[in-house]
């Protein structure tokens, strides 16, 4: 367990640190060091970030770090894409639902690769473009439990063209808005599983990361910027792969089928077989 809450501490580390792409760890610590199953994981988590976000947004709100016009337009279009990836959760395995995250992390890792994008001047894009990239955030909050803060950042940054610190704290009220609209629908889906929610552990990772996000604003101001990104970006391709070598096999064996006209021996057929070899003459 002591792990689990260096974990806790980590995801809001690293996004007090980063900015944003923190919040991406939540997942893999509650599966890997809590052992949850995936998609509890994926669920508690959307309740953790949109804690942990909700703090951030708070403070950015206060230092008026918030574009209000963009959260109007991109966050109706991430809830329902939220809404959306919660609906389809129900119909992916949770290995399947890893298995994607683990991709988003290489994106991820590929964005914090390259040079922070720089706003060249203010601008008002077609309402569209920005609700289509809110939509397809939503979509990957929903589905694998992720904030989404490493796309809708560079998003405002180069679609809007807000500044760094805005971008910031706009992505994290709009992380609030995605993470509770996925929560519910995710809580219904794991409900109608018959799976519940830890919720201490849940209490416990939003404090922790909070405190953590904290720490985090307050280190990262002290440190070079470009040279965390790439340190967590490494991390997260090393993560990436842990995580396909977990799920791979065991999404390949679930996928294994018998031959054609064969059917496995069920505990029904097997004494009947037996029978038939003692009534043969």
């Amino acid at each position: 367990m002591t792990l689990a809450l260096i974990g806790a501490l980590a995801v809001g580390l690293s996004l007090g640190l980063l900015g944003s792409g923190g919040a991406i760890l939540t997942v893999p610590v509650l599966v890997y060091l809590v052992g949850h199953g995936e998609k509890a994981a994926i669920t508690e988590s959307l309740a953790i970030v949109g804690a942990i976000s909700l703090a951030g947004a708070g403070v950015a709100a206060r230092r008026r770090r918030i574009d209000w016009h963009s959260v109007l337009v991109f966050g109706p279009a991430g809830m329902l894409g939220a809404f959306l990836g919660a609906l389809a959760s129900r119909w992916v395995s949770g290995g399947i639902q890893l298995l994607l995250l683990s991709v988003l992390m290489l994106a991820a890792a590929a964005i914090m690769f390259r040079k922070p994008p720089v706003a060249e001047r203010p601008r008002r894009p077609h309402p569209a473009a920005l609700a289509l990239n809110g939509l397809l955030v939503g979509v990957a909050t929903g589905l694998v439990g992720v904030g989404g803060g490493f796309l809708i950042v560079p998003a405002l940054v180069l679609l809007v063209g807000l500044p760094m610190p805005v971008a910031v704290g706009t992505s994290l009220s709009i992380i609030v808005l995605n993470s509770l609209t996925g929560f519910v629908k995710s809580f219904s889906v794991l409900s109608g599983l018959g799976l519940e929610v830890d919720w201490p552990t849940v209490a416990a990772f939003a404090v922790l990361g909070v405190v953590g996000m904290l720490v985090g604003t307050f280190v990262g101001s002290r440190l070079s910027q470009a040279h965390l990104r790439r340190v967590f970006a490494v991390f997260l391709v090393a993560m990436a792969g842990y995580i396909a070598w977990r799920q791979l096999p065991t999404i390949l064996a679930a996928g294994r089928e018998p031959v054609a006209g064969e059917a496995p021996p069920t505990a029904a057929t097997r004494p009947q077989a037996a029978s038939n070899r003692e009534d043969s003459p």
